[in-house]
């Protein structure tokens, strides 16, 4: 995905919570209680009129006269009323009611430097709840305030839920910070796996400095798997590499399910599927042969190679003996080798064997980056 495609795909996710702000506030203006004493009930109407002529001084001491006056639990209850809409009509932000009034305002006014600076309000009122702390976090986006957005999101931990991993995600995507987004992705993945996150992560993925052809492979493996593969495009780059790579029977499935989507219906398909049945018959007719070979060399790679093969073929659970058997011998490349055993325990339905597996890949860093993608697939 380029760089403009990923950023629009984060902002739509982003602005699907967004919402949330300026609708959250509903604020309840009291009614004057039939039972109210006639002396309180005229202090009351005198102070309705000043609250409605913003002089709320005066009617704060109308109040004060009608308290002195009270004499029932009725007269009580609508004063307290009357204090409550005066903090939410001023906006007082030292009491509860009216530092949720002034966050409200200041939100729905754009003012968005103001409501980060409310939550201090808000803090000291005791009221500075879930929602209103992810309302704090999109006025630091909507602000322009990227690096204060990574650094409140974070500050959420888990009580912020996906909204505030979508919002620690786009605000990283902002900053350039690659490592904050990925790892925002992947916990919003381990939480969820929600396809449109997942498609994120791949396309982050994707952008890793020095993949090599079988990490893009195993990317787009787990794109697969996790329902991301869709286009045309998707499916013949997924064959072709897996072809490539000599795992003709993965490439002929591969393909049969693209032509069984009806995403893959043209001359170029048909011929795609061809090459990879010729060749998948031919690896499976030469598989003792090739596995007699690989047991020959003085490194394991080659045992690893035929065990990849043979995953592709539906020989999950032979496939992973004879990777172990590999991995006992020397390794040109130990990571991958350990990669292909946690791939053929998730193929053989063994899931806590290939999370194992995937977990010991500690480097390089794109490897165990790949491997952190498995074992977050296999958990799915």
């Amino acid at each position: 995905m380029t760089a403009r495609n990923l950023r629009a795909a984060l902002t739509a996710i982003l602005l699907g919570t967004a919402a949330v702000g300026g609708a959250a506030f509903v604020l309840a203006v009291p009614a004057q209680a039939a039972t109210v004493s006639a002396k309180v009930g005229a202090l009351l109407t005198e102070a309705k009129s000043l609250i409605a002529a913003k002089n709320y001084g005066a009617a704060k001491a109308k109040l004060n006269e009608a308290e002195a006056a009270a004499s029932t639990s009725d007269d009580r209850s609508i004063i307290a009323s009357f204090k409550n809409l005066i903090a939410v009509s001023s906006a007082d932000p030292n009491t509860p009611q009216g530092a949720k009034a002034k966050f409200a305002q200041d939100y729905n006014a754009g003012r968005y430097k103001d409501v980060i600076a409310d939550a201090d309000f808000l803090r000291k009122q005791n009221v500075f709840d879930g929602q209103s702390q992810l309302i704090v976090g999109q006025a630091y986006y909507k602000s322009g305030d990227f690096a204060g957005c990574v650094r409140y999101s974070k500050s959420l931990g888990g009580a912020g839920g996906d909204t505030a991993l979508e919002l620690q995600a786009r605000c990283a995507y902002e900053t350039g910070d690659d490592a904050t987004q990925h790892a925002a992705l992947e916990s919003l993945v381990s939480r969820g796996g929600k396809a449109e996150h997942w498609k994120l992560l791949l396309k982050l993925s994707d952008r890793t400095s020095g993949l090599n052809d079988h990490n893009s492979l195993d990317i787009n493996r787990i794109r697969l798997i996790t329902g991301n593969i869709q286009t045309k495009d998707e499916y013949t780059l997924l064959a072709q590499l897996a072809l490539q790579l000599g795992n003709a029977a993965e490439a002929q499935s591969i393909v049969e399910k693209g032509i069984a989507a009806k995403v893959l219906t043209d001359d170029r398909s048909t011929r795609l599927l061809n090459l990879a049945k010729t060749q998948a018959a031919a690896n499976a007719a030469n598989l003792q042969k090739n596995l007699a070979a690989a047991r020959t060399q003085p490194q394991g790679d080659a045992l690893i190679k035929v065990g990849e093969d043979m995953i592709g073929q539906g020989k999950a659970k032979d496939a992973i003996a004879v990777i172990q058997e590999g991995l006992k011998k020397p390794l040109k490349d130990p990571a991958n080798g350990q990669i292909r055993l946690g791939h053929a325990y998730l193929a053989a339905g063994q899931k806590a064997d290939a999370v194992a597996a995937f977990a010991k890949v500690k480097e390089p860093a794109k490897d165990a980056m790949v491997a952190h993608l498995w074992s977050l697939a296999s958990r799915k």
